[in-house]
């Protein structure tokens, strides 16, 4: 299997360890045809985009222990779908995007012009 990549092509860098985020929960942004929502975008969570999702079902705030999940605030980095980014984009809230820790897979969604204008810098 070869390395996932980012947006530019690279070596895909980890999003987040902690919280522990991913579709397979190993940190990056990884993707797999068993990733329906395309948990590709590494977005830097703002109070604005946790209720805009929040008022949209997705609930990114509240813990649930039961899954692992620690809830969400603000400064936090986690592996968003990309759908969902682009809808938040489309409403003029996108958290930034951590470009580097951005899997490619996302530019079936987006462009890349689209990430740049909300790049939040480097995924170190």
């Amino acid at each position: 299997m070869a390395p996932s990549r980012n947006v530019f092509g690279e070596p895909l860098l980890p999003c987040s360890m902690q919280p522990l985020t991913g579709f397979f929960r190993d940190g990056c942004c990884n993707t797999s045809a068993d990733d329906h929502g395309s948990h590709t975008v590494c977005a830097l969570m703002s109070d604005e985009f946790l209720v805009f999702s929040r008022e949209r079902g997705n609930d990114l705030v509240t813990p649930r222990p039961m899954f692992g999940f620690p809830g969400l605030k603000a400064g936090d980095r986690w592996c968003l779908c990309a759908t969902r980014w682009r809808e938040a984009l489309a409403a003029g809230c996108a958290p930034r995007v951590v470009l580097s820790a951005t899997h490619e897979a996302v530019l079936e969604f987006v462009s890349l012009d689209q990430l740049k204008a909300h790049a939040a810098g480097s995924a170190h």
